[in-house]
């Protein structure tokens, strides 16, 4: 099943209380996300009951790319693109290359809440990457990295999975995908 986690919730089903969770979205029992998004990310998660798919989704040997759009702090320049695309050294290690691209703002993305800060002196920017890894807040970092703060993230597709037409907070069915 694909779902539009909104900004704020923990991508799992149980937690301390003190933020929502998956577990007031989707009402069914047995099911576990295929990876994560953190809770100040949105988008696409795909859950499943099935370990095996979970596992295929999940591992980077598979190298099942992830699709996010990326509001940035500041306008990216032919330079920060390319390193965004060559690969990124972090402190755990140089990235996988990546697919990056300025985009105009995606025409289907809802409005956040809470909005992200705005400040009138600094432009921002939307990217889109394309990465075949999931490392812990990889995006954030990377952007970071070659000076694009992000400001907003959204994952619109996993593999063959896509988030259109998909209402924050909202679910629907989806067919295994076969071997992508």
């Amino acid at each position: 099943m694909l779902l539009n986690k909104p900004y704020g919730v923990l991508c799992q089903f149980t937690g301390d209380g003190t933020r929502p969770t998956l577990k007031a979205l989707v009402p069914l029992p047995g099911v576990y996300p295929a990876g994560r998004l953190d809770a100040d990310s949105e988008g696409l998660v795909v859950l499943t009951a099935d370990g095996a798919l979970q596992a295929r989704i999940s591992s980077p040997r598979h190298r099942l790319a992830k699709r996010y759009w990326v509001q940035v702090e500041g306008v990216p320049t032919a330079a920060q693109l390319a390193a965004l695309a060559g690969g990124v050294d972090l402190p755990d290690g140089r990235t996988r290359p990546a697919e990056a691209r300025a985009i105009a703002e995606p025409a289907s993305l809802w409005p956040r809440e809470p909005p992200i800060r705005v400040r009138r002196a600094i432009p921002t920017a939307w990217l889109e990457l394309a990465l075949t890894e999931g490392r812990n807040r990889q995006v954030r970092r990377m952007t970071a990295a070659v000076g694009l703060p992000t400001l907003r993230l959204v994952r619109v597709a996993v593999g063959p999975w896509t988030l259109d037409g998909l209402a924050p907070g909202r679910w629907r069915e989806a067919a295994a995908a076969g071997a992508w």
